[in-house]
């Protein structure tokens, strides 16, 4: 294959190429005007995930003096440093802009975010109280001018920079102003959004920072100043965890130990309000070491912008997102015996548009037989109060034998795996804490029990985390099954997390880091020899990002021999659809709505008898070398039409589908067919089942 400069699309430009389209969600005057804000909030967080994860990645090839040409898609490290910087400060530009729009069209629905300077006289004495009861027991002021040392900043805060001009002459600089600089930190204790009493049909919505800046009166009462003022500022940091070699740790102190140290880690990005005194920016930069290769972006008077997330509902119901109501699976009744059931046929569960209920009523089933003798299960994200791991304590409770591989690395979640980790060994539970040099992403459970004279498996195999709260937004297969072939397998996987030196070979999974590049190589070969003797070769695959430059050639190849290649991918995609001679066979689509698309669906159309498969592995160099990743194939001839069925749906839709190319421009898919909107779309198919 010839190569050219627009074989590939550098996966952090991709990335910020997707969150643009979260922010078109923000802006789009369809979508309900609180769940508007609601997106800027995820955009703004998935930035701050993004700068301290990709951003700091690459920045540290830059400070080891390294070019990074062959791992950035050909560009250089510093060069991508200072083009995301561009990006970002022109996505952050758009971002205000759009916040201003929904602003004034919340206030056309009497709802009404003032500032501290628009508080009326009735909401004043409510503020102050709010203020003096709530706000100031917890609040953190720093003086900054007679410190030696700068404080630590936390990443995950934001801070108002205050400058007080005292009315006093400096005596070091005659006939100059003495001028105190602070930080305050807003309190992550307190709701962003303080709700003021209504007056008439109107709601009013203080920022808890203009809280802050309406009573600097009394915080700073001590000083005798003519002018203070307040700009915020807030710093990211690197998140990367370092692990030490310290054999005398356990791996839990190891991993508390690298989270502890993020809070003191290099920063990589500085925001900051773009109407600050250049005298406080500078005292600031200079106090903060912010070196050139940190991107310095100007901003807008708030920052933290992901507490859009919880913006308040109001009772306005008009203005949000209809709630639906999961359906239940056909065919499966909740009062039954699943064992039962799955002993009969394989099922599919496909959140939030079906009840995640499903897999909490195979755990209390579990628990509670007599007959079942060993859970094994992994874990890699779950719920703050999760179902999944009281049913696993509930098991041992009664005598089960319970085995959970749990993910200490899961980033971000660390700590809460830590704690979950420590509650479920204190009950009993039999940790595995991971393979070394290896994540375990893998979602998996298996149950064994007694029957008559002879163990025989049940399990479940989902391309999403066993987590009851985020099952209600992203969207998940999950197969449950009891072929012994495919379980019988399943148990090979848990027994490599405890003896990870041997290799098991494997007839029907798919498991990294082992196997899958290779088996979907091989799948994708049988297509090209398909297409090369005229027979029908195609394939479809939805996932969530695919960066491996090894996976984007050979679907490259099987594009020049003619397959027809069709990919739906959320977030990151490397690979350049429709380049004549490269890729012109490959269409590609991203879809951003309501609902977070998540699940890993691969299609190869086998000469009219199609192999279809589910994983928790995306096409990421992560999670085909770097990774325990375990993807099924589906044998179950209504689950594979079921997912052949939802994948069309997908791929229908004109309605929220963005379509890939070169220019990157996040282009709508428009044409002249009746409009689907998937995800509506997708809960009409599962209704239609029920009624059928």
């Amino acid at each position: 294959m010839n190569k050219n400069k627009f074989q590939y699309i550098n996966r952090e430009i991709s990335w910020l190429s997707f969150n643009a389209r979260v922010l078109q969600e923000s802006a789009d005057i369809n979508v309900p005007l609180i769940e508007r804000l609601r997106f800027l909030g995820i955009f703004s967080n998935n930035l701050d995930e993004f700068f301290k994860v990709r951003y700091a990645t690459v920045k540290r090839i830059v400070d080891a003096g390294k070019t990074g040409k062959s791992v950035l898609g050909g560009e250089k490290a510093k060069d991508l440093l200072e083009e995301i910087t561009n990006i970002v400060i022109n996505q952050q530009t758009r971002s205000l802009e759009i916040l201003g729009d929904i602003e004034a069209e919340l206030e056309t629905k009497n709802i009404f975010l003032i500032n501290e300077t628009e508080i009326s006289e009735g909401q004043s004495q409510f503020i102050k109280n709010y203020f003096l009861e709530k706000v100031s027991p917890v609040l953190m002021t720093i003086i900054l001018n007679d410190l030696t040392e700068f404080p630590m900043l936390n990443d995950t805060a934001a801070y108002l920079a205050i400058k007080l001009i005292l009315k006093k002459s400096d005596d070091k600089t005659i006939g100059k102003k003495e001028k105190r600089y602070a930080l305050i930190e807003i309190p992550k204790e307190i709701d962003r959004f303080v709700v003021l009493p209504k007056e008439g049909d109107r709601s009013y919505i203080i920022m808890l920072d203009d809280v802050i800046r309406y009573c600097l009166g009394s915080v700073f009462n001590m000083f005798d100043y003519e002018s203070i003022s307040a700009h915020m500022i807030k710093i990211t940091r690197d998140a990367e965890l370092d692990m030490d070699n310290d054999l005398s740790k356990s791996f839990i102190e190891k991993i508390s130990s690298s989270v502890e140290h993020r809070k003191i880690s290099d920063p990589v990005r500085f925001v900051y309000d773009k109407n600050i005194g250049e005298d406080t920016l500078t005292f600031l930069k200079d106090k903060m070491d912010v070196e050139d290769t940190d991107s310095v972006i100007p901003g807008g008077r708030y920052h933290n912008r992901r507490d859009y997330m919880g913006f308040p509902s109001l009772g306005r119901q008009d203005l949000m997102y209809e709630k639906i109501l999961p359906l239940p699976v056909k065919g499966i009744s909740m009062e039954g015996s699943l064992f039962e059931r799955i002993a009969e046929k394989d099922f599919l569960q496909y959140t939030p548009f079906q009840t995640f209920s499903y897999i909490i009523k195979f755990l209390r089933e579990a628990a509670l037989d007599p007959k079942v003798r060993n859970i094994k299960i992994t874990v890699y994200r779950l719920a703050n109060n999760s179902q999944v791991a009281a049913s696993l304590i509930n098991a041992v409770k009664n005598g089960k034998h319970v085995t959970v591989q749990i993910e200490l690395q899961a980033r971000f979640d660390e700590q809460a795996n830590i704690k979950y980790a420590e509650q479920l060994q204190a009950e009993g539970v039999k940790l595995i804490f991971g393979v070394r040099g290896l994540k375990v992403h893998s979602k998996i459970c298996l149950v064994e029990r007694e029957e008559g004279n002879e163990i025989k498996r049940y399990g479940f195999l989902s391309t999403g985390n066993f987590n009851e709260s985020t099952a209600k937004i992203y969207t998940d297969y999950t197969l449950f099954t009891a072929h012994q072939g495919i379980l019988k397998e399943l148990n090979k996987v848990f027994d490599f997390f405890e003896t990870t030196y041997k290799i098991n070979k494997y007839k029907h999974l798919v498991v990294s880091p082992h196997y899958t590049k290779n088996v979907f190589k091989r799948l994708i070969d049988k297509e090209i020899r398909n297409a090369k003797e005229g027979k029908e070769a195609f394939i479809k695959i939805k996932m969530n990002s695919f960066t491996s430059y090894k996976m984007v050639d050979k679907l490259y190849e099987a594009s020049q021999a003619g397959v027809k290649v069709q990919l739906i991918i959320r977030g990151i995609c490397c690979l350049v659809p429709g380049v004549k001679g490269m890729s012109e066979n490959i269409e590609a689509i991203s879809i951003v709505d309501k609902f977070l698309e998540h699940p890993r669906v691969f299609i190869f159309g086998n000469d009219g008898s199609p192999k279809v498969y589910i994983s928790s592995a995306d096409w990421m160099t992560r999670n085909l070398d770097y990774r325990v990743e375990v993807g099924v194939p589906i044998y179950d001839q209504d689950v594979k039409q079921e997912l052949l069925d939802t994948f069309e749906i997908c791929w229908q839709d004109n309605v929220k589908a963005r379509v890939f190319s070169e220019k990157q421009d996040n282009a709508y898919r428009e044409n002249d067919q009746k409009k689907v909107r998937s995800q509506f779309a997708m809960y009409d198919y599962y209704l239609n089942k029920l009624n059928s």
